[in-house]
Order: structure tokens, then sequence, then C-alpha cells
């Protein structure tokens, strides 16, 4: 945050009102000062030294967490040297020099002295030290040696107690050391974007505003609601849209502010300003009040001087922050970087397929906060509004150079075995959804968009999000069909995908035609006995079965069957014999119906294991065998197991999930156990 021009040095009293005259044409606040060595003064009542720059922030919301943490730190009986130092550590715009000032406004009244220097920079250092020496009336103050008069001021921190010193943007570590004392007993507060402070301080993370914070900031700020009220006492539907707008700005502060102010002044309501935020973001993040001097800097100012300097600084840590902007701002994996290194253009791929060089690129980028790096998941966070003020800045064929190498990496880090390591899987399908959803705002033509929504639909639909996948999967086959032609095979396996989707989503008129065209194909293009036609026969039949077709379900399958355990493909036999079990269960052929099960359970355990989801469907299919023979005890036990594989792996909520819970609650019903059935089923609900 730049020091306004009307910044000025005040008398804080004791009872916290603040006294000076103002003069000059600059506007500043001027006072005499008591001088700490004039023992002509009274020692009982000491004047206080306030050489703040700002004025005390009317709107200033939250963060009582870390003002009550750095008063408790401050007021502790501890006296060396790094206990009397902390950092404020976090992104610029979030917040640190209003809370430092704030800080003051609350506590001025411990010290004797309350000072503040610019620490952005030797000469601004310097300079801050020169104004504090006046302040102090300092015999060397008139010095032209400014080096002397810094001497000065730190032989008065060393030499004098009950004081605080607040050193704003101190982003530069080593700096900030050349302006201490070795030995003192004051406070010092510093802000900063450095995350790594080298012994320097104790470091205090600030983080973005959480939504009803934010929104209330954002209120109070637009002149919606008094400076000092509450959120409940604004309108519901300002509430509703002041959380989408704090939603969408990620929580910063800065960026609130700077909404709130246009709001003000321009008259506008909360639905307009989310609009324009939406369709204008370049310009209206280049927006700031005009109606007070001391406003700071625009979101896309902020963070300019500091995407200069890690360019200057380190090249690929600058393509490292490029890339995070085209993907998920919530916990990158760094091994789809990695992985994915050939992708990523020549200076990066150095940097990526060498820690040591990535290990640098990340610390160039969390000097400035710009990323910050979980190292126990492996993973890197960007603010959402850092990417769109980098996407912003560049022209339309950076920006399609960078979301290219966003996705390719993507695929490369994929795996169509979507159960091996869930948690892993979900941060790949963020990073896919996140490219999908930069390519409606910047549309790209690329062969490998097809591979995208292939994989991102297919995870999709196999953890029961129907409805998202669709499109996506639409989009394949409508891809396939103007590539290749509609006869060509990789236009069967999309035709056969959305079939497939669609039998699950219970549109079996939709499904059937899909299907025999990919049938169709399948038997033009390969072998008969392919395991491609085996796969549609297999689905093809599962969907007539569901239809009452049994006349021509049943030879369909026992086809696929032949064809799976020729072509030595156990899985996907055990898929087929588990349609045959069900496709006996409806004919009431139990017998027959529990060998096939039986046969699928043992292929799964054997290939997949015993806790994988498919093998939960052999044990449900099975279970309902029982249970129709009235055999509940095992059948039970069987449904037991199932959801213990079920749920922590595909979650409550998805189709299968549900299916096997509702297959449970029938059962305890037919055992009697009607009010666990019921709970159970309230838990299908919820």
């Amino acid at each position: 945050m730049n020091e306004p021009d009307n910044a000025g040095k005040y008398q804080v009293n004791s009872d916290g009102t603040v006294q000076g005259q103002v003069t000059g044409d600059n506007n500043k606040v001027e006072i005499h000062i008591h001088n700490p060595h004039d023992k002509t003064t009274s020692p009982t009542k000491p004047q206080r030294v306030w050489n703040i720059p700002y004025l005390r922030n009317d709107y200033f919301t939250g963060r009582e967490e870390i003002l009550e943490q750095l008063h408790t730190r401050f007021k502790a009986n501890n006296t060396t040297a790094l206990s009397q130092r902390h950092a404020m550590s976090g992104l610029g715009g979030i917040g640190k020099t209003q809370i430092a000032v704030q800080y003051a406004y609350e506590h001025h009244q411990d010290y004797q002295a309350v000072l503040w220097a610019r620490a952005e920079s030797y000469e601004a250092f310097t300079s801050s030290f020169v104004e504090i020496a006046t302040l102090l009336e300092l015999p060397q103050k008139d010095e032209q040696d400014q080096t002397i008069i810094v001497q000065a001021v730190k032989r008065w921190l060393q030499d004098n107690s009950g004081w605080l010193l607040i050193l704003d943007n101190a982003d530069e570590p080593a700096v900030v050391r050349e302006f201490l004392p070795t030995k003192f007993d004051g406070r010092i507060l510093l802000t900063t974007r450095a995350q790594a402070l080298g012994g320097l301080a104790q470091r205090i993370e600030v983080d973005m505003m959480k939504q009803d914070i934010g929104a209330l900031l954002l209120l109070r700020r637009a002149g919606l609601v008094a400076h000092d009220a509450s959120l409940d006492i604004a309108a519901p539907t300002d509430i509703t849209l002041a959380r989408e707008i704090t939603r969408e700005l990620g929580g910063l502060p800065l960026a609130l502010d700077q909404a709130g102010a246009y709001i003000e002044e321009t008259a506008c309501s909360l639905s307009e300003y989310l609009n324009l935020y939406r369709t204008r973001r370049i310009e209206v993040l280049k927006e700031r009040g005009g109606l007070v001097d001391d406003h700071p800097e625009p979101v896309a100012t902020t963070w300019s001087l500091s995407f200069q300097r890690v360019e200057e600084k380190n090249a690929a840590a600058a393509d490292l922050l490029r890339l995070c902007a085209f993907l998920h701002p919530d916990a990158i994996p760094e091994e789809i970087i990695t992985a994915g290194a050939e992708h990523l253009g020549p200076l990066l791929q150095t940097a990526t397929s060498d820690p040591m060089a990535l290990n640098k690129a990340i610390v160039a980028l969390g000097a400035y906060s710009l990323i910050r790096r979980d190292a126990t998941e492996k993973t890197l966070s960007i603010h959402r509004l850092v990417q769109a003020t980098l996407r912003d800045s560049m022209d339309i064929a950076t920006i399609r150079r960078w979301l290219k190498r966003a996705i390719r990496i993507v695929l490369r880090a994929h795996s169509w075995d979507f159960y091996r390591d869930r948690d892993q899987l979900e941060r790949v399908y963020n990073q896919a959804q996140a490219c999908i959803e930069l390519l409606q705002e910047y549309p790209v033509s690329f062969s490998k968009l097809v591979d995208l929504f292939d994989w991102t639909g297919h995870y999709l639909a196999e953890f029961g999000r129907y409805q998202k996948a669709q499109p996506l999967l639409e989009q394949v086959l409508q891809i396939r069909e103007q590539v290749h032609g509609m006869e060509h095979e990789k236009t069967g396996e999309a035709a056969h995908t959305l079939a497939w989707l669609y039998r699950r989503m219970g549109k079996y008129a939709e499904a059937e035609p899909l299907f025999l065209h990919a049938l169709a194909i399948y038997k033009q293009q390969l072998e008969p006995e392919h395991f491609n036609v085996g796969n549609t026969m297999n689905v093809l039949a599962f969907l007539y079965m569901q239809q009452g077709r049994y006349a021509e379900a049943e030879p369909m399958f026992l086809h696929a069957l032949a064809i799976y355990e020729q072509q030595l493909e156990r899985e996907h036999t055990a898929f087929c014999l588990g349609n045959l079990a069900q496709f006996y269960i409806k004919q009431g052929k139990y017998e027959e119906a529990e060998q096939f099960c039986q046969r699928s359970l043992i292929i799964r355990e054997e290939e997949l294991g015993a806790k994988h989801p498919h093998t939960a469907q052999s044990l449900h299919i099975l279970g309902i065998i029982y249970r129709r023979q009235e055999k509940y005890t095992e059948a039970e036990l069987l449904y037991q197991r199932g959801l213990e594989i079920y749920e922590p792996q595909l979650g409550r909520e998805h189709p299968d999930t549900q299916s096997l819970r509702q297959s449970y609650a029938i059962l305890l019903r037919a055992m009697g156990r009607d009010e666990e059935a019921k709970q159970l089923e309230e838990g299908n609900e919820s």
C-alpha cells in the first residue's frame, strides 16, 4: 500500500484522542514532541510519540483473532529478540497494513512511542528513519550523511524502551536487518509478503476473509449498512449478493474495499456490480475509489510490481505462475507439473525436471506470497484474483499457449483406474474442470480437447454425477463424428460411452440406438470376437433386461461372456457374470444366479481386491440373491461389507451406494427391524 500524500505526525493522548496542527501546503500534521532526554519534563505524564501515516479505518472489519494474537504475544513477559519481533505475512491486498494500523490505534496506550517506517526498499527505509529522527528531535536529525541519522535512530531504539515500531511492506528480510539494533527493549511489527523470514520475526499468516466477514466489509464500505452494523441488519437479498461477490473476489479485502468504494461512488446496485465484474473484469479490477485521496492502489496495480520482480529474479518462477493461472487455484498437485514437464516449454521444463530448481522457483513466488506450498500434501495454491490478473495481462496468443500446456499436463496425469487413489484423481479432476471452464472464456482449437472432455466425462459418470457428465460426453461424440466420420472405431467408442451414460440415467430410448450404432461400427471395423464387440453386447443386453426384453437379452449376454473368456478379459468376464446373475434373479432362477455371482465375486477379489467398488457390486448382487432365498443373516453380512466399501470410496450420494442402502432397508423390514430400516432410508435422503 502506498503512503498517502497527507501522511502526517500526530500526538495520541492517553485517552485515545489525537491532537495536532495542520500546517504547510501538503496538509502534513506536525506537533512538538517530548524529547526523551529532556529532564525538565515531568516523567509521570509523558507525551506519546506517534507517526502512523493513516487515519483510523472506520470500515475495518474482522481480524479480531490476529489482533488478539498480536496483543498477547507483545504483552508476554519474554524479552528474547525473536519474541519482540512479529511479522504479518500474506498476499498483497490481504489487509496486513490495515491490521497494523488498527493494532496501533487499539493499543497505543501500551507504548511511549508508536513509530511507522516504510520498508519496501533501502531508500524508503532510510527516508523513514530520517523522518523518525526529526520526530524524536535527535541531535543528528539534520546531518547531511543519512547513514549517521539511521545509526542515531538505531541507538535510540536500543537505549529506550516502551516503543512499537511498525515496518510496512518489509518484503526483503536482508534489508530489514540492516536497520534494526542488535539489542532492544521495544516491539517490532512487520507487514510482509515474504513467507520465509529466516528467523527475522515470528510469522503470523494473514488469510483471506471468510465469506460472511467479507460480505460485511463490502456492505459497510458500500454504505449499505452502517460502519459498525452487523451482517444481519442488511436486507436478505443484499446479504446473498454480498456473499456471492465475496466468493468471486476470493475474500481479498483490497478487492472488497475497491468494490464497495465503486458501488458507493457510482450508486450502482450489488447485482449490477456483480454483472460488471463478470463481464468486464479487467476494467473493474483497475478501478479505484476517487473521492478519498488515500485510497489504496487497485488490485490490478497492487501485484504488478510483484510480478515484475519475480520475472527479474527467476524467469522459470514467472512461467510457473503463468501455468498456475490456468489451473484450479486450490491444491494443484506438484506431481502433475513435474510429470508433464515435457509440455511446459524449455524454461519451465528445465526447472520442473530438477527438484532444486523447482524449489527455487517456488521460493521466489513465496517471497511475494503469490503461491503457497503445502509440503505435506505436495500441492500449490494461488489466489483466484492473482490468476485473473495474470490472464488479463496476457495477449490471446499467450493465453492459448498456457491453456494448452495446462490441458496437456492434466491429461498426462490422469488414470483410467478411477479407484486406485480417489483423492489424487479428484485433484486431477479439479484441474481438468478448471481447464474446461476456462475454455468457455478463451476458446481454443486443440486436438487434445476431445481427450479432456472424454476423461472428465468418464470420471463424472463413474462417480454418479450424470448431469455434469452428459454435455461433455455428447461433445465427445460430436467431435469424433466430425473428425473421424460416422463409421470410425473412435466414433463407436464415443457412442458406446454416451449410451452407457444414458442407460444409467434411465434414458433407454436414447441409449438403444447409440448402442446399436456402436455395435454396427465394431462389427464392420473389427474382428467378430473383438473385445469391443463383446463389451457393447454386454451393456446392450443389460438394457434389454431392464426393459423386460429377456429373450433378446440372454443370448447376447452369453455371446459377450464367450468373447470375454476367449480374450482372457477377467474383469470384464466378472462384469458380465454379474449381469447374468441379475438377469437370472429377475427370472427367479436363484441357483443359476448364485453360481454366476459367486464366480464374479471370486474373480473380482482376485483381480481387484476385497475393497474395490466392483467387488462391492458383486457383494450387493449376492446379497439380493440371499435375501430372495430368505437367507437373511448371510445377506446382511454382504450388505454391510458392501457399504463399508461404497460409502468411503463413492460417497453416500452415489447411485450405487443409494441402491445398496435401499436393498439393505428392504432386508431389515423383512427381518422385522422397521426402525433400523427407517433410519437407513432417512440416511439415504440426507
